[in-house]
């Protein structure tokens, strides 16, 4: 419980660090304006900001060592960052004694050294928030490599489109390498380039070639999102689907690196609708979610429209609704975890749009075994959260004759080996989660 606590107030640290810099912008402000006969009334704001200054430093120190205690990251930097921290907060503190009237000394000293002094404090500020984002984002966030960093022209033909360049780095860089670079390497694990993907982290081969199963990367991607080993981390933002799409082919194809063609990739017609939606050389309206345009790839029992009151008639009875494709009309809907709503209760507004909804997450809600007849209605469901529930086998029984299943979470229920061999009659069930519940 302490370990917790003091994790999560280590998070403060980003969202108090601001406050110091606030404070100490504006006593720089008031101090230069006093030098003005028409401000000269400001002269004693200066020392109560940095007053506020001062203690907010104090603050973000505190949270900011807490943070350093949970984090990975570069030794160098972070010593830096502490030491240049602390000492912002102790001058400012001083100077702060010397700014007031009690002791007399800011006249002694004279205005302008004062005024030097106050500026020169904003530039041990910029050091101190400098090296904290290098700590955040990396040593070269702010250098003279990224200013003059010419990215890779966008591919105009997919012909042009390199599979690791275009697409796989792309994908690591945006959602990865923020925890794992060479300054920040979580897990001991760099995703900055090709070649240090190759050589994986502390729980092993990241990727390997030809093989979903073994390469770890692709595992903790694609895990159910409360897992405590899904990756990205923390809240950030997941692999959209198409990113996930395009990690899983570029891995089944063999983990190519620099300079190979996606259209030299075997297999690669499968995958092109969404590779150039993905890029940008389709007129896809859905680029981040878009569904391959070959009709042989959509379940064609999914019907094309939907009667859009009964979509308002489920939200108006509490449950989130996302439309994930217009044609067919595909619906993903949750229940929100500790509703108080009984499936009983709703069951007629999901029966009328059972065969639209391809999602459905049921987590947490006091779901009972009886309560899941309805599923039968359910012929194009592919994904179901059934997980903190107190279902049994029985709940199995409903699922096992669902053809378009692949992906069920029953974590934390009470379900036994007796569940996962009846799953198993249905070749299309090709995950099954069942972490903390009664299965051994």
């Amino acid at each position: 419980m302490l370990l917790d606590i003091f994790t999560f107030s280590g998070r403060l640290h980003p969202l108090i660090v601001h406050l110091p810099i606030g404070f100490l912008i504006i006593a720089i402000v008031f101090d230069i304006l006093s030098y003005i006969p028409k401000y000269q009334n400001l002269k004693p704001a200066v020392s109560i900001t940095l007053f506020l200054s001062f203690i907010a430093a104090i603050l973000a120190s505190v949270f900011g060592y807490l943070l350093s205690l949970t984090g990975e990251y570069d030794l160098n930097i972070l010593e830096s960052h502490k030491f240049s921290g602390i000492l912002f907060a102790l001058l400012t503190g001083i100077y702060w004694l010397v700014s007031i009237d009690t002791f007399n000394l800011r006249s002694k000293m004279g205005n302008r050294l004062n005024s030097v002094l106050l500026i020169g404090l904003g530039v041990l500020l910029a050091f101190t928030g400098h090296q904290g984002a290098s700590l955040t984002h990396g040593q070269e966030y702010l250098s003279f490599k990224v200013l003059t960093y010419k990215s890779r022209n966008k591919p105009k033909t997919i012909n042009e489109v390199l599979i690791y360049e275009d697409l796989v780095g792309p994908i690591l860089k945006s959602k990865c390498v923020q925890c794992h670079r060479a300054d920040k390497m979580k897990g001991d694990l760099n995703l900055e380039s090709f070649s240090e993907v190759g050589k994986g982290g502390k729980s092993g081969h990241a990727v390997v070639a030809g093989n979903l199963e073994k390469s770890e990367l692709f595992r903790r991607v694609t895990l159910d999102s409360d897992h405590k080993e899904f990756m990205p981390s923390d809240g950030k933002p997941a692999l959209t689907k198409d990113e996930v799409e395009i990690v899983k082919f570029w891995i089944n194809a063999g983990a190519s690196g620099d300079n190979v063609q996606f259209i030299s990739m075997k297999d690669h017609q499968r995958i092109r609708p969404v590779i150039e939606s993905y890029v940008g050389l389709s007129s896809s309206s859905n680029k981040l979610e878009a569904i391959p345009s070959d009709s042989s790839l959509l379940n064609p029992d999914i019907p094309t429209d939907i009667n859009m009151a009964d979509i308002n008639a489920l939200r108006e009875k509490g449950l989130k609704v996302r439309i994930m494709l217009n044609k067919p009309l595909m619906l993903d809907v949750t229940l929100r975890s500790n509703s108080g709503i009984k499936l009983p209760e709703i069951s007629p507004v999901l029966l009328k749009v059972s065969k639209n909804i391809i999602w459905l997450n049921l987590s947490e809600n006091e779901i009972a075994d009886t309560d899941l007849n309805i599923l039968k209605e359910f012929h194009n469901l592919e994904k179901i959260r059934l997980d903190k529930n107190p279902i049994t086998d029985q709940a199995s029984e409903f699922l096992v004759g669902l053809k378009k299943l692949n992906a069920v979470n029953l974590n934390e229920t009470n379900i036994t080996e007796k569940s996962l061999n009846i799953l198993a009659k249905n070749p299309n069930i090709k995950t099954v989660y069942s972490w903390n519940s009664k299965h051994k």
